[in-house]
């Protein structure tokens, strides 16, 4: 039997990440409890890192070693993927020796190759196009703070990048309406918008696509690899900061979100982050729990 993979939340149905979801806050329930999580003992996760990170790597490694397996930190300096080995080479020897994959990395058909030829289930830890795992923590920082997501209204205010696109697909699977409030030029995928037309909505003025939203979110500017389009975005995106004036136009009990690394100044004000009603901090956190959640759910299906 072929295993499961999470490349995009499309890869699995909304029952099975809401049950994702669920078990993630079990899991966080039982960590803050002091009571063994480890229900994966001898499991081995490898983990691909073209792009660095702190917290995908910290909640990852962290997460298996809580469930009572390991996990391998392999990066393209110190791997044969560095040296020009095909990525399908990679995946058929690699899932031999590990029992689950997760891979962060630039373009997305790195990851379709690699699941494509992999014995063992294969996650998305971040690429060019989408970033599901940060929904995952996202939807379960929602779901925690107020309740079910469906039939809200989120406005996504920024760049239309992996992370908007993963928020689209979210729009999709969750049942909420996506407001987005981009620059011309900036704009997520032409046919990833048309597919979900219906419950997307693009804006230019970030004020009017806050109006009635119960969550507001934004990422930086510049992502990693858009180093030298660094001040052209801070050009293009004046205007697009999310602070107190533009969340005082959505609803009173709205949420703000941001994956981080935040750039205080840039796309969030100096304070925005460090109110008492901030739930960023849960946010990252919870990359740990619905991770550790996700990975129990595709080693299960095997």
């Amino acid at each position: 039997m072929k295993p499961r993979h999470f490349l995009t939340l499309l890869d699995l149905s909304p029952a099975e990440l809401k049950q994702v979801i669920e078990r993630a806050v079990e899991l966080k329930a039982l960590r803050k409890q002091d009571v063994s999580e480890e229900t994966l003992p001898g499991k081995v996760l490898g983990m691909i890192f073209e792009k660095s990170s702190t917290r995908t790597r910290v909640s990852f490694e962290a997460g298996m070693a809580q469930l009572g397996g390991s996990a391998l930190f392999l990066s393209s300096n110190d791997t044969q993927l560095g040296r020009g080995e095909p990525i399908a080479d990679s995946a058929r020897v690699l899932s031999r020796m590990v029992d689950i994959v997760m891979i962060r990395t630039f373009g997305h058909e790195t990851v379709e190759t690699f699941a494509e030829n992999s014995t063992v289930p294969v996650i998305n830890a971040l690429t060019d196009s989408y970033h599901p795992c940060q929904l995952l923590a996202d939807m379960q920082t929602y779901w925690e703070h107020r309740g079910d997501i469906s039939g809200k209204t989120v406005s996504w205010i920024g760049d239309g990048n992996n992370m908007c696109q993963s928020y689209i697909n979210a729009a999709r699977q969750f049942d909420f309406k996506l407001n987005i409030a981009c620059p011309e030029g900036y704009e997520p995928d032409h046919e990833l918008m048309q597919a979900n037309q219906e419950r997307v909505e693009l804006f230019r003025d970030p004020q009017q696509a806050v109006k009635g939203s119960d969550l507001v979110v934004t990422d930086t500017w510049a992502s990693m690899g858009q180093e030298e389009e660094k001040l052209a975005r801070e050009q293009a995106f004046a205007g697009y900061q999310v602070n107190e004036a533009l969340m005082s136009m959505a609803n009173n009990d709205a949420l703000m979100m941001h994956c981080l690394p935040a750039y205080r100044g840039l796309e969030v004000s100096n304070t925005i982050l460090d109110r008492e009603d901030s739930v960023v901090w849960d946010e990252a956190e919870n990359r740990l729990h619905a991770q550790k959640a996700l990975m129990e759910f595709l080693l299960a299906q095997r």
